[in-house]
């Protein structure tokens, strides 16, 4: 019994880890962006592609850095896409002055997410286990 309240426990904490990683990328990244936006003549119709390749590279980035645990890479990468998503709505609409928007964008970005952990959640498992066999 206490193995598998442990086992969820890591599971939790790594889940925590990986959206604060990940949240911290973003907004770097996304200041970035802006400078960059600011400073030269990009049109903002790129913003929307340009902040989707930044959240999957947050994801990305926080999944291999967190993702210890060599099992179940997919759901866990499933669930952190969905949570990093919804926070990161949370977040950005608390920052912007229109506030909350429940658009059709928003499912598509939760489903952009998902499919995003997905993958990044079998690529980590499958990095943790290359490196276990070559150990």
């Amino acid at each position: 019994m206490k193995k598998t309240k442990k086992k969820n426990t890591s599971y939790s904490l790594e889940m925590f880890k990986a959206i604060i990683i990940a949240l911290i990328i973003s907004l770097v990244l996304i200041l970035i962006f802006a400078a960059i936006i600011v400073s030269t003549n990009i049109p903002t119709t790129t913003m929307p592609i340009i902040i989707q390749i930044i959240k999957g590279i947050s994801i990305l980035a926080a999944a291999i850095i967190v993702f210890r645990l060599p099992k179940n890479g997919w759901i866990r990468g499933i669930i952190f896409g969905i949570l990093y998503t919804m926070i990161t709505f949370v977040v950005f609409s608390l920052m912007d002055s229109e506030g909350f928007r429940f658009t059709l964008s928003l499912l598509n970005d939760i489903a952009f997410g998902a499919i995003t952990g997905l993958v990044c959640g079998i690529i980590c498992v499958n990095l943790r286990k290359s490196k276990h066999e070559v150990i």
